[in-house]
């Protein structure tokens, strides 16, 4: 959105503020509300319309795609635009995907009840991050506004950690369910967890970080807010109703600070009413107590979002089978938030293995679930005095479902069996959730008799109360209905007594009840009737006792609605006293159904429970393992057994389109579904439990944000690099394809090192440099594995099998000819590659031929073997020919320390050896002074690749 179009549309419209002093009351309304929200477009009440005026106006009617009028006064005349009321859903996205807030001015006061101009007041303020309205909400899903403080005597807060380094607080809440989630780090973890998260909107106090979405075109909105409400002291009085004593429950300053600013906001966007008493759940936690995923690794093992061409499901597509909002809402935060407490993870195992071994159970279950509704979202409404009938007539129908679940459950933990042991209790976790269940009957009984069983849609219009619940309200209803009933009767009774066989009774909500009697007739009209209304070929009448009936009537019905109106406001009131209550229940339904979807889709997919191991020493075995996404969508799969021992790096080669990348995913979604509490797709598995995943893993770039393909593999290969430890799970993919080969393979090839003897994490390594698969005879935990394929006649078929070893051709070529690269373009490619594998013959070199830049050229035979050109001499080969015994800068020696060994001057940090205008004594020297253990890694990478490049070109 053009900053100017958000500066003429938002606040007070310019047009309007030019003619202030002249605007008529209701403009100046208008212009007052305004005013009082200049950060949001504000769409005032008239009538059935919401409306906006001047450049407001001009925006909305081309923003919404509605007709730009003109309201026309003694003042002037002024654009307008507006939308209906009654379907102002749609238009508002409209606004809200443009990038406005929008400021609702309704009505708050009936027209008729208005000694002059009604009044008006903004009710609330619809932002990406704090809708409310299920029209503008995805079912099943959260909507968070996120706010971030910075940390440190600066901000007002705490002076950060020991090192120096002050914590950024970050706070989220979703407004529509009243989850509110709150903790902190430094700058990169916040960022991660903002990534996990995935706010709609974000607001920053003051001096804290700038954070840009990971995805630019589906990220959060960026908005100020007062950073009057990121004090200490504004946050302290704010969270004070939400908790007690709140500077006591937070582990940094700017989390408090964070969290007292978020609900501010919060309150903001709903009216300014006062604490939203539906917030109980404020909960601190610790990104570290859950599988930390980056959105790196979101994007590239497509949890969430397929982006490929023709793109197909997703994770959580093939996990959700779901039967109600709250079971999808749960499942989704599950994935995104992996356990990593073993006991944790294996109770959730018990509970998914004991509704799939019981068939009649889990769809007994999901049958019952299938009538819940959205409970977390029905009493955010009722709290904020703004559900209808209903809305508790819906809570009243999930509340009805819950003596079935208990019953249900009581066959899966045995209690209808007690003397069949088969039946007895398996599973802790199933028994603790069918405990949890708490029916509320008090609650549902009151909504039960309270509340008609079909209520009309607003609750001004009468029959929401259900009949023989107040009596008061009854004789009213009584009185009304008798009234009717006598109308009703009195047209036949007075054709009868006046003769007139056209007589007809009617009401007009002008005029009220009347007799109407035609021209032609008006010489037979009593002496009684009172004229009431003259029209063209008709007279209308009143009788003293119609008129007397008509009062009480009337006033009957008036007080019949204010008392029923009461009646409802107070039924809400009860409800809501029991917020807490509600959302524990909907936490213990949500929980159930998403370990239904999980048993389901185990049961369906032929997934198996995994040994889930917590030692220090347990890797990855896994047998017939398979793509859970994948599998899906192909015909036939071929799995594959994992072999991966903890803290080891399997290098893995092969040809493309082989299954390389599908390979490595599955392993690392295996460990994902069974961190979340799933079976995972294999015949068997034994896991250990991961902290961190992380993925190198396909090819994107950021051009909006500065970034090639190859820069952000490199930020990506930083991130790794700098965060990943012993307990992470590593896949890297291609390290290096971006840029020259030379550059490439050293950058592949030290970074492979690096995660091996640093790390020291688990890791899964392909690549298509084949001199990569020597580390495995130069390092302890370095093993290759490769993808097998068959030629024949010149035809290569993709086995998709893993094996031990290395790989003797990628077979690019060939899998160009498969996608349709031209004949021409195909051989020429093959000659080339036949003439560099052989060498140039007689010193012929051909056009084309092997340089410093090719990739590695792999061989035929049966036997993997890697060629290097003869002058592409390594750093290591150079280090040892000058003496150094293959070490480098950063490797330990004989002694454990990490430098260059003694070059027989006794100077082990070498400075005069060879020096003396010999460029390789120079080259040797600097490499020795280099100290990459207080390097970066992209540091330690470029300093290398700069010492290679001169070894290269003869120093």
């Amino acid at each position: 959105m053009p900053s100017a179009d958000r500066a003429v549309a938002t606040g007070l419209p310019p047009g309007i503020a030019a003619a202030r002093e002249e605007l008529t009351p209701m403009l100046s309304q208008y212009a007052d509300l305004c005013a009082a929200h200049e950060d949001a477009l504000v769409l005032f009440q008239v009538g059935d319309f919401y409306e906006a005026f001047c450049e407001a106006a001009e925006v909305v009617a081309r923003v919404c795609e509605v007709t730009l009028t003109e309201r026309s006064d003694s003042t002037g005349d002024y654009p307008m635009a507006g939308v209906p009321i009654d379907n102002a859903a749609p238009y508002l996205e409209s606004l809200l995907d443009a990038g406005y807030r929008v400021a609702v001015g309704d009505q708050v006061e009936e027209a008729e009840q208005a000694s002059g101009l009604v009044d008006r007041a903004v009710t609330e303020v619809i932002t990406p991050g704090t809708v409310v309205e299920d029209d503008l909400l995805e079912a099943g899903t959260t909507n968070y506004v996120a706010a971030v403080a910075a940390g440190g005597s600066e901000a007002g807060g705490d002076s950060g950690d020991a090192s120096g380094s002050a914590p950024v607080g970050l706070a989220a809440v979703d407004v529509s369910t009243g989850e509110c989630l709150v903790t902190s780090g430094d700058r990169d973890a916040v960022a991660g967890e903002l990534d996990r998260i995935a706010p709609a909107e974000l607001i920053a106090g003051p001096d804290a970080p700038a954070f840009e979405p990971a995805d630019a075109e589906n990220g959060w909105a960026r908005h100020e807010y007062d950073s009057d409400a990121f004090e200490r002291r504004a946050a302290t009085e704010r969270l004070e109703p939400y908790l007690p004593a709140p500077d006591r429950r937070f582990d940094a300053d700017a989390e408090l600070r964070a969290a007292g600013a978020v609900l501010a906001y919060a309150e903001y966007t709903q009216g300014d009413d006062g604490p939203l008493s539906y917030v109980t759940r404020i909960r601190r936690y610790d990104p570290r107590d859950r599988l930390q995923l980056d959105a790196a690794a979101q994007r590239s093992l497509e949890l969430f979002e397929n982006r490929g061409l023709g793109a197909s499901d997703t994770l959580f597509d093939v996990l959700d089978e779901t039967n109600c909002a709250l079971g999808r809402r749960c499942l989704e935060r599950w994935l995104r938030r992996p356990l990593v407490d073993a006991d944790a993870v294996r109770s959730r195992h018990d509970a998914v293995g004991e509704l799939a071994d019981r068939t009649l159970v889990r769809e007994g279950i999901a049958d019952a679930l299938a009538a819940a509704y959205d409970l977390e979202r029905l009493v955010g409404r009722v709290s904020r005095g703004r559900a209808d009938a209903r809305d508790l007539r819906s809570l009243h129908t999930t509340l009805a479902v819950v003596p079935e679940l208990k019953a249900t459950l009581a066959g899966a933990d045995g209690e209808d069996a007690e003397n069949d042991d088969s039946d007895h209790p398996r599973t802790d976790h199933l028994r603790d959730l069918r405990e949890r269940l708490d029916e509320l009957v008090d609650v549902r009984e009151l909504i039960d008799e309270a509340i008609a069983v079909n209520p009309p849609p607003e609750i001004t219009d009468g029959g929401v109360v259900r009949e023989g619940f107040d009596d008061d309200l009854d004789a009213l209803r009584a009185t009304e209905r008798e009234g009717r009933e006598w109308v009703a009767d009195l047209e036949a009774a007075e054709r009868g007594r006046t003769g007139i066989d056209s007589l007809s009774v009617g009401h007009n909500q002008v005029h009220g009840y009347y007799i109407e009697v035609t021209d032609a007739n008006l010489d037979r009209v009593p002496d009684d009737y009172r004229r009431r209304q003259t029209l063209k070929n008709s007279e209308r009448y009143y009788t003293p006792e119609l008129k007397e009936r008509e009062e009480e009537i009337v006033g009957a019905a008036e007080r019949a609605d204010a008392v029923e109106y009461e009646l409802f406001a107070d039924v809400r009131e009860r409800v809501a006293d029991e917020t807490e209550r509600i959302q524990g229940l909907a936490d213990a339904l949500a929980e159930l159904d998403a370990c239904c979807s999980l048993a389901a889709v185990a049961v369906e997919g032929d997934y198996v429970r995994p040994e889930i191991r917590d030692d220090p020493d347990a890797g990855i075995e896994i047998e017939g393992g398979r793509h859970p996404v994948v599998e899906r969508a192909e015909a036939s799969f071929v799995p594959n057994d994992v072999d991966l021992p903890r803290g080891s790096v399997a290098v893995i080669t092969g040809p493309n389109m082989s299954g390389k990348s599908t390979y490595m995913r599955a392993v690392a979604l295996a460990t994902v579904l069974a961190q979340t509490g799933s079976f995972v797709p294999a015949q068997a598995a034994t896991l250990p439990v991961f902290d961190r995943l992380f993925t190198r893993v396909g090819a994107s770039d950021d051009i909006a944000g500065g970034q090639s393909t190859f820069m952000r593999e490199m930020s990506e290969l930083t991130e790794i690099l700098h965060d990943a430890g012993p307990d992470s799970l590593v896949l890297l993919d291609e390290v290096g394809r971006g840029t020259a080969t030379t550059d490439g393979r050293a950058i592949a090839r030290a970074a492979a090192e690096f995660v091996h003897d640093e790390l020291g994490a688990t890791a899964l390594f392909a690549t298509h440099y084949h001199g990569l698969t020597d580390l495995a005879d130069e390092r302890e935990r370095v093993f290759n594995l490769h993808f097998t394929a068959t030629r024949e006649d010149g035809d290569v078929t993709f086995l998709h099998r893993v094996v031990p070893g290395a790989s003797s051709s990628s077979y690019g070529v060939e899998v160009a000819e498969l996608a349709g690269v031209p004949a021409p373009v195909v051989e020429r490619s093959r000659s080339l590659v036949d003439a560099e594998t052989a060498g140039p013959a007689d010193g012929d070199a051909v056009s084309g031929e092997r340089g410093p830049d090719a990739p590695d050229a792999p061989t035929e035979g049966d036997t993997p073997t890697t060629e290097s050109d003869p002058d592409d001499v390594s750093l290591r080969e150079f280090l040892a020919e000058e003496g150094t015994d293959g070490q480098a800068s950063g490797e330990p020696n004989d002694d454990g320390d990490a430098s260059i060994a003694d070059d027989g001057t006794g100077d082990d940090r070498g400075g005069g050896n060879g020096t003396g205008g010999d460029p390789d004594g120079d080259l040797a020297a600097e490499l020795r002074d280099l100290d990459l253990a207080r390097m970066t890694p992209i540091e330690a990478l470029n300093a290398l690749h700069d010492l290679q490049s001169r070894l290269d070109d003869g120093g």
